[in-house]
């Protein structure tokens, strides 16, 4: 579980700005909401985050996705980019480095990663884990006279200097230690836990436009579970859907379509091999089985998915994601959750996910002011809403709803959001 994420100097996060999951010491929802991870810390499992467009919420969920996709990212190119975007919007910080600071728990125990880059290289990266109330170093990487130099704390890690020289070789300037201790076989396991939760407790990123349904499609068909859990979600959603039926076919691949994808270069041999023998690609056909009543009675129709609306398809998709997060106990984060979704089923996808009590986390960011109403008593605790807010000069400030005070006389949270009293608005001329 992610206890807090600090960024500096990464899109429109100029200032170091923290997201904590951390708990207040409010009760309220404990049961659903909180982990108690170890004796007096609590983490939260859901957190939102308002903000006017362009304020900077997504920026938010795109650093924990550069994140995953850096620290598992080989290159072997030198001059390949590192793929952060620092502050554009100021004469200095285009040439700072980027940095993040991420503490998490995984198998009971606490650690902490840090991260220091720009688009060449890595100046700083440290991974500590807590054996006791202080951090003990596991590992850090520093940028010394034009290269990377590792250390490792022996005391935890015993490592010969073979595998370390070898290590320090794999471990290009632009690319994360964790992708370099891929390439190397030698035991460090209290560092390959901590690898393990980056790899399984943290799932991609989804946006309005990811094709959730297509990936729901394709684990159905792999996981009876999953199907009878959609299922389920659907029934009690209202969605008139008694069944789901997925299959595996071969489509006919265009000819030109085929000779492209022979003349591919990346394409490996194996795949070109098999795609000259079928001539064809293997896709999942989703079909929905509708159950009517009408003047003749009860009737079954079967209809392809092409004929569910967007927000059945990203329903479902969504479910099918939350379902992954519950299975291994991850942290999801979902940008605009609202986007093709009835106000009342966002708060039925949220409610679904907070009544499964294990250690999975879900973050998302929305525009749907209304949820501000089951704040408090209804739905969702007071330290689960954050803001981001742009300034003059284009820098996203994050801060949590439980920074103000005299929350409890305020009668409708909605209504005192969109009179401007947490800002977090956009700035509309008239």
């Amino acid at each position: 579980m992610i206890q807090e994420l600090k960024i500096k100097n990464f899109m429109s996060f100029r200032d170091e700005v923290t997201l904590n999951f951390e708990a207040t010491k409010d009760k309220t929802f404990d049961k659903t909401h909180l982990v108690e991870v170890e004796p007096n810390v609590r983490l939260l499992r859901f957190a939102m985050v308002y903000g006017a467009n362009a304020s900077g919420k997504s920026n938010l969920l795109y650093a924990l996705d550069f994140l995953q996709e850096f620290i598992f990212t080989k290159t072997t190119d030198l001059e390949e980019k590192t793929g952060t975007v620092p502050f554009k919007l100021d004469a200095s910080t285009p040439n700072e480095p980027s940095e993040f600071s991420l503490k998490f728990y995984h198998n009971s125990k606490k650690y902490w990663y840090e991260l220091k880059l720009d688009q060449q290289r890595v100046y700083l990266e440290r991974l500590y884990c807590y054996n006791t109330n202080r951090p003990t170093k596991l590992f850090e990487r520093t940028w010394e006279s034009g290269e990377s130099v590792l250390f490792f704390n022996q005391n935890v890690i015993t490592i010969s200097p073979a595998a370390i020289e070898e290590l320090s070789l794999k471990c290009l300037p632009n690319m994360s230690f964790f992708a370099a201790r891929a390439q190397v076989n030698v035991a460090m396991h209290e560092i390959d836990d901590a690898r393990e939760w980056f790899r399984n407790g943290i799932l991609p990123m989804v946006q309005p436009r990811t094709r959730m349904f297509e990936y729901a499609s394709e684990k159905m068909l792999e996981n009876a579970i999953l199907k009878d859990y959609l299922l389920d979600f659907v029934h009690r959603a209202d969605f008139n859907i008694s069944d789901v039926k997925t299959v595996m076919e071969k489509q006919p691949i265009p000819p030109k379509m085929l000779n492209m994808m022979l003349l591919d270069d990346d394409a490996p041999s194996e795949v070109k091999e098999k795609l000259k023998q079928e001539k064809a690609f293997d896709q999942v056909r989703t079909s929905f089985i509708h159950q009517v009543h009408n003047n003749r009675g009860d009737e079954t129709y079967t209809l392809p998915d092409i004929y569910q609306s967007e927000g059945t398809r990203r329903t479902i998709g969504i479910e099918a994601a939350i379902f992954e997060a519950l299975q291994k106990q991850a942290f999801l984060f979902i940008d605009e959750i609202e986007s093709s979704l009835h106000p009342d089923l966002v708060e039925f996808v949220i409610e679904q996910f907070l009544s499964q009590s294990n250690r999975s986390q879900l973050l998302v960011t929305t525009h749907y002011d209304p949820l501000l109403n089951t704040v408090g008593d209804d739905l969702i605790r007071k330290d689960s809403v954050w803001f981001t807010e742009k300034d003059e000069t284009g820098n996203t400030d994050l801060y949590s709803l439980v920074e103000y005070k005299g929350l409890n006389r305020i009668s409708s949270l909605q209504k005192a959001y969109r009179n401007g009293v947490f800002g977090a608005l956009p700035n509309i001329k008239k």
